[in-house]
């Protein structure tokens, strides 16, 4: 696939070793078993598989490892793991467990050298860094949130990007907690301000409800690849007819 290919990527949201969704990062709803959400992604032509440990605490770290093995050992397309990967030994571990990549969030933006480290030891195309964000009306501007969307940290997002990036990230997986879960569209100015200033890839996260949200946020927003969840696990759209709405918008995908 090359670099133009824009991609088209399922989330699972994990939860006690369940695939669960919400809005707004809040009410989860049951959304079915991990591994068989994959397989049915994968042959449905998802371009990537995300794994988020939505609420990982260290007592659920052994379901994490042992799904991630799981899935990983049933699909053949890049997965990405994330949530609760504090250390370097987390990175090892759920690489060696079959993880393509991993998704870091409040563990680099706490200690912002797990980004330089992990990434000169393992590539930094390995290396995803998740930035939570949500748009700060008086100061008029998206700020970080850590800790599953449950911390302000007050920090500008964009400014956190450009960090990240240079510390080692190879890609952004940025999440609009405003749009989380609503499906009425990303948000595009987020977007735009991220792919407009940063070289390394951007994955828009948050609002997608139908094919022609997901082709915006390329087409007006720059992303390089688009993740959703709800419109996928309920059934509501496929990942097959999204790429055709996608093609038809004059968007280079993988069918």
């Amino acid at each position: 696939m090359d670099e133009l290919t824009k991609r088209v990527i399922p989330c699972l949201d994990i939860k006690a070793g369940r695939v669960v969704k919400g809005v707004n990062f809040v009410n989860l709803v049951d959304a079915g078993d991990p591994v068989s959400c994959a397989i049915a992604y994968e042959s449905n032509h998802a371009d990537e598989l995300c794994f988020l440990d939505i609420t990982a605490s260290s007592d659920k770290r052994d379901i994490l490892l042992n799904l991630v093995e799981e899935v990983a050992s049933k699909i053949f397309i890049p997965f990405t793991v994330g949530g609760g990967i504090r250390t370097l030994d987390d990175v090892r571990s759920v690489l060696n467990k079959g993880a393509d990549k991993v998704s870091i969030n409040t563990a680099a933006f706490q200690r912002p050298a797990l980004l330089t480290e992990s990434s000169q030891i393992y590539g930094s195309q390995c290396i995803v860094c998740a930035i939570d964000s949500k748009y700060n009306q008086e100061r008029k501007r998206f700020e970080v949130y850590l800790n599953g969307g449950r911390t302000e940290t007050g920090r500008d997002a964009l400014e956190w990007g450009l960090e990240a990036a240079e510390l080692g990230a190879g890609e952004i997986l940025l999440t609009s907690m405003d749009k989380d879960g609503t499906k009425d569209g990303f948000d595009i100015s987020l977007l735009k301000q991220f792919t407009s200033n940063l070289s390394i890839p951007v994955i828009a996260s948050g609002g997608a409800g139908n094919p022609e949200h997901m082709s915006e946020a390329i087409l007006r927003g720059g992303a390089d690849a688009v993740l959703a969840a709800s419109i996928f696990h309920f059934g509501e759209y496929s990942i097959k007819e999204t790429k055709q709405t996608m093609r038809e918008m004059g968007i280079k995908v993988r069918l």
